[in-house]
């Protein structure tokens, strides 16, 4: 399945059906994910079992501790 995410074309496997495996997929912490599908901010109570189809655009954004 082709998503754009972050800007990028990214190819997933058609396992990848939801939010939650897209985060895993993409090796992301999804304790620190925020995530965007089609331009809806996602709550974090719904995001993991959000369904995903062909060509969504998705922006994900994590925070960073640094210092």
């Amino acid at each position: 399945m082709q998503l754009t995410v972050n800007g990028h074309e990214v190819t997933v496997p058609s396992t990848v059906t939801n939010v939650g495996e897209l985060l895993t997929h993409l090796q992301l912490n999804a304790e620190l994910a925020i995530v965007e599908l089609n331009r809806i901010i996602l709550d974090r109570a719904v995001r993991d079992n959000t369904a995903i189809k062909q060509d969504d655009y998705i922006e994900i954004v994590q925070f960073v501790g640094g210092g």
